[in-house]
């Protein structure tokens, strides 16, 4: 039987890893993950998808036993400030988008929305976020049925099983450090052999599979399947077995950050339950409210901006509160291998791919590319079949997301520097230039977007296009003969659920507080 999994590197991604496989085949296989004690995390990934939440549940852990160990809060949406021009601000929520006769409530509001802010008059979540309150009630209770805790219809079942069903009002914000250290615990205790010490030497056989790694303090470790989460280095993947990297640099723009962990008066700043991107002369700056402390960092491009300059514009960003706190300089390698299973060894996390964290997708890979391993798990024949359909499900994930971010830069209308006019002419992956065409005339749906699963629905994509305001949209025609009686008592609808929503609701803080 093939049962010996080794994983190489901690962090997120090493220890999501070994939790699952630990919940999802107990003692009938044995793991050891080893991680260098004098390796940091770039730990830049603290905001998720809404889908995070079925780890959690795989694992058997409700938001109280894990969220207040981690600082973690709640995410609404993405904030986008000033991508369109100074001043102006959207939200794509995770919010179901409404549909009348049979057209999404965004195509109702270009033809005659009640104001200019769409997210505010299509979405409930905005106000909410506007007003800094939780999605659940002091008691638990959420916003919106069916998704009660402990009633959920989904409950235990993972996120593939999930896709295309209703859209999870929320997702997570929290400490990535303080998450893998809850889950070293969670996966020590359920029998995960855990070994500190820094790898020396990948051992490969005659084959060229992995035989096993040498360590400085414990000698040979070796295993049927190993796991590559050693991030940007990716010491196994790219490095022992020379799997080639494809790069995206040629359609994103930003290869550099700067991050802080500033400490903060959460009470008296109060929490906005969302990420916030903040657009700047040579990239977009990220806020990220957790309690106790906000993370936040510069996603920049190297050829536009130093590091320098970009931390000093970091810490003016911030203000007095960032004074003493220490800079974590990244360069990121953007882009992915070009296969992220080869052998016996699969990368998971950077080591596998990363693009920059503008929509929270780190953890989002890390998670989707865990659940396609352990559905394509191999057994002693080790069936190419397996290592392809990881190796494409992986590939459409990252090249669909790829091909979302593009569009934030392409669809902004932003254009007061020399990066913004150069972010517009970079080139566009293939097939996104004939589909914005298309959507100029119709906004998206399932049928235009990317084609293969990537954690994007198409109302994410009109989210982006009518918030950037770069592109020119059109209502559909047939919405001109149509009666707007219709639209217009959803429109109402919303006005009059946000108030409700706004009277009943508690502060974010508050609940938080109350968890702790």
């Amino acid at each position: 039987m093939l049962n010996r999994l080794v994983i190489v590197g901690g962090g997120t991604a090493g220890w999501m890893t070994a939790s699952y496989f630990k919940a999802a085949f107990g003692d009938r296989i044995d793991i050891t993950l080893v991680e260098s004690g004098n390796v940091g995390t770039v730990g830049v990934g603290e905001a998720t998808f809404s889908d995070i939440r079925h780890f959690f549940e795989f694992l058997g852990l409700k938001e109280k036993d894990w969220m207040p160990a981690c600082n973690a809060t709640y995410k609404l949406a993405v904030r986008f400030e000033n991508w369109r021009e100074k001043g102006h601000s959207f939200y794509h929520p995770f919010e179901q988008m409404r549909s009348v006769n049979g057209f999404p409530l965004t195509d109702w509001w270009l033809h005659k929305g009640p104001t200019d802010q769409f997210d505010r008059d299509c979405f409930v979540m905005p106000s909410v976020i506007d007003a800094g309150l939780s999605p659940r009630h002091l008691d638990g209770t959420l916003i919106d049925q069916p998704f009660v805790e402990g009633a959920d219809e989904m409950q235990g079942l993972t996120m593939s099983e999930h896709q295309g069903k209703t859209q999870f009002p929320y997702a997570y914000q929290f400490e990535a450090a303080l998450l893998a250290k809850y889950l070293t615990t969670y996966a020590v205790e359920r029998g995960v052999t855990h070994i500190t010490d820094d790898v020396e030497k990948v051992n490969l056989d005659e084959r060229g599979w992995i035989s096993g790694v040498t360590t400085a303090q414990h000698g040979d470790i070796e295993g049927d399947l190993f796991v590559d989460c050693t991030g940007f280095r990716a010491l196994l993947l790219n490095k022992a077995l020379e799997v080639p990297f494809i790069s995206y640099s040629d359609t994103l723009p930003n290869d550099s950050a700067v991050a802080l962990q500033v400490p903060q008066d959460m009470k008296a700043r109060g929490i906005l339950p969302c990420t916030t991107a903040t657009a700047q002369d040579a990239g977009w700056i990220w806020t990220i409210p957790l309690m106790g402390r906000i993370g936040t960092g510069y996603v920049y491009a190297k050829d536009y901006l130093s590091p320098e300059e970009a931390e000093r514009t970091l810490r003016e960003f911030v203000g007095p509160a960032a004074a003493d706190v220490e800079a974590n300089h990244i360069r990121m390698r953007i882009g992915r291998s070009e296969n992220s299973w080869v052998n016996n060894c699969v990368a998971i996390g950077l080591s596998s791919g990363f693009v920059e964290p503008l929509e929270s997708t780190g953890i989002f890979f890390i998670h989707h590319a865990i659940e396609q391993l352990a559905k394509n798990f191999p057994d002693e024949s080790w069936s190419p079949v397996h290592r392809q359909l990881y190796n494409d499900s992986i590939a459409h994930v990252m090249d669909g997301v790829r091909e979302f971010l593009v569009l934030h830069y392409v669809a902004a209308k932003r254009n007061d520097t020399q990066y913004w006019r150069d972010a517009k002419t970079r080139r566009i992956p293939d097939g996104l230039a004939e589909r914005i065409e298309m959507w100029k005339t119709q906004l998206p749906d399932t049928e235009t977007v990317f084609p293969y699963y990537h954690g994007l629905p198409p109302y994410s994509y009109m989210c982006i296009l009518l918030g950037m305001g770069g592109i020119e949209l059109k209502p559909s025609p047939a919405l001109a003969l149509s009666d707007p009686g219709p639209a217009e008592r959803e429109f109402a609808a919303i006005r009059d659920k946000t108030r409700r929503l706004a009277e009943t609701l508690p502060r974010a803080y508050d609940y938080f507080a109350a968890q702790h």
